[in-house]
């Protein structure tokens, strides 16, 4: 699929400007620190990006997934990949992506660069859609430019191997380890209170405190 443009720019945090008396402190946006802590738990247990409490926006899934707006859109559009949490329906509201989505999200822009037909990449979307989350850590997905595969077990990679045909493989593993590590970084949403909640960006930390020193 070719890429229209549009990338969403998604990142760092704004400071909301406004006259003092123009609206109470009760009507400002909330801001939340992410991972946030959950009601009534101790301060140290905090949410992860694969929790269910958590949801992202369009703009943050693109910046995740590596995918355009309009790629995510279209893929919305069309059913082949729509947010579990929240649609764009009706029109007044925002997408909201889980975690699984977004993993499926990078999952389908790596078997599109490499040359998979969407109509292969839907059936291995509808699959991994109803495939348990424990499973989905262990799985590698094999695929020679035409079909998909799952493998679950080692010997499996190899046996796919031995029959000569180029294929490369997609470790679901380590993109939800990268996956994780990236949403930890983004803007989420909380989907029970629908709080804003500031990702943390260790090199966002860094650079303000050498600022403060220079």
């Amino acid at each position: 699929m070719r890429s229209t443009g549009d990338d969403a720019a998604v990142g760092g945090r704004c400071a909301v400007h406004m006259p003092r008396t123009a609206r109470s402190v009760t009507d400002l946006p909330r801001l939340g620190r992410f991972p946030a802590v959950q009601p009534g738990q101790p301060a140290i247990e905090r949410l992860s990006p694969t929790s269910d409490l958590l949801g992202f926006r369009g703009p943050t899934a693109c910046a995740a997934a590596g995918i355009t707006y309009r790629q995510l859109d279209y893929w919305a559009r069309t059913g082949l990949l729509e947010p579990s949490v929240r649609t764009a329906y009706p029109s007044t509201s925002q997408r909201l992506y889980s975690f699984r989505d977004i993993l499926l999200l990078k999952i389908v822009k790596r078997l599109l660069d490499a040359g998979v037909s969407l109509q292969n990449i839907r059936v291995a979307v509808a699959h991994l859609q109803t495939a348990d989350q424990a499973d989905l850590a262990g799985m590698t997905l094999m695929c020679d430019g035409a079909t998909v595969y799952e493998c679950t077990t080692p010997q499996q990679v190899v046996d796919l191997l031995k029959g000569g045909q180029g294929v490369f493989g997609i470790a679901v593993g380590a993109v939800w380890q990268e996956l994780e590590l990236t949403l930890g970084r983004l803007h989420a949403e909380r989907t029970d209170t629908g709080e804003t909640l500031v990702g943390h960006d260790p090199a966002d930390e860094l650079a303000q405190r050498r600022n403060r020193a220079v």
